[in-house]
């Protein structure tokens, strides 16, 4: 029988949506890269697909991951970002050394190096926070109102002001939360 994974909650930022392979931080945390094998799939489907990962890379992942989370917190919360974390995330953006190529779409596609693709990758990832932590891309750093959750994410709408890290887990489950209460409010 295979195991089955928690899926993935991809958004359209590569860093924050990193963070987000472990949700409900503040209820019953849910890891979503629990193996290397996940690891890598979350890296495949995220457009930088390695062969294989080993336990000590996911380890490694999972610091940058919690390194870039205290850090998107700290933004998000107009407040220093840790040292600590900080250097984290910089010792991986210098170590990985992935290429950014052209692809036939137009788009923009990595090009990780055979020997230490999950380097590279995590290179990216770094790097990509780095762009969003010194404030280079449009938008804004944000924290999930979901009591539970409260994960960083990067508001990119219009109006700069979503309240979840997703609609479809923490915005709908608030909701709901909220319309049962109302209906238990009126039914006394």
């Amino acid at each position: 029988m295979t195991a089955r994974f928690p899926d993935f909650r991809l958004g359209k930022v590569l860093a924050t949506s990193f963070t987000g392979t472990l949700s409900e931080r503040h209820g019953d945390p849910v890891e979503r890269i629990p193996t290397p094998g996940r690891l890598a799939d979350w890296l495949a489907v995220s457009g930088l697909a390695v062969r294989s990962c080993t336990a000590a890379q996911l380890e490694r992942a999972r610091e940058l991951r919690e390194a870039i989370h205290e850090a998107a917190t700290a933004g998000a919360r107009q407040e220093v970002l840790p040292a600590a974390a900080v250097r984290v995330i910089n010792d991986f953006s210098v170590r990985g050394r992935a290429s950014a190529v052209l692809g036939p779409e137009g788009d923009r596609e990595w090009r990780l190096s055979a020997t230490s693709a999950v380097d590279d990758a995590l290179g990216v990832i770094a790097a990509d926070a780095i762009g969003i932590l010194a404030g280079e891309r449009d938008g804004k750093l944000a924290l999930c109102a979901s009591p539970t959750c409260q994960a960083a994410f990067f508001d990119t709408s219009q109006s700069r002001s979503r309240r979840w890290c997703d609609m479809g887990t923490c915005g709908n489950k608030e909701k709901k939360a909220r319309f049962l209460a109302n209906q238990r409010l009126t039914a006394s």
